[in-house]
């Protein structure tokens, strides 16, 4: 079983920033793809931004510039630096993990998510 802890959301004026923090724990194989993924209320979840395999990253067009997908590969851990943020990115944000199993497939892991809100 794989744990995922994410810390750092919270409450933050317009144009202020915000860093989550996603640290995967227990029995990983091979992290395939690691990131970040919001809901917004009555929205569907959306992907911010994530790792791909071979450490190339996607990002939801609407946040490129201001977000900013980092990690720490000793640590498992990954971060969502946020500047610059607007009120449609309030929203409850998840990590999201997927791990490549030896044979061959995937299974995929959510955090409980952290609530941002961004108001003034």
């Amino acid at each position: 079983q794989v744990h995922l802890v994410e810390s750092g959301g919270g409450l933050v004026q317009p144009g202020g920033s915000l860093r989550l923090s996603c640290a995967a724990s227990g029995r990983i194989v091979s992290i395939n793809r690691m990131g970040w993924f919001r809901q917004a209320p009555g929205k569907q979840r959306e992907l911010v931004a994530v790792f791909l395999p071979g450490g190339s990253t996607n990002s939801l067009e609407s946040v490129k510039g201001r977000f900013t997908i980092s990690r720490d590969n000793a640590k498992n851990t990954v971060y969502l630096q946020m500047n610059s943020l607007k009120p449609e990115d309030t929203a409850v944000y998840y990590c999201y993990l997927e791990d490549a199993l030896r044979d061959g497939s995937r299974r995929t892991y959510w955090g409980q998510g952290t609530q941002v809100t961004v108001s003034s």
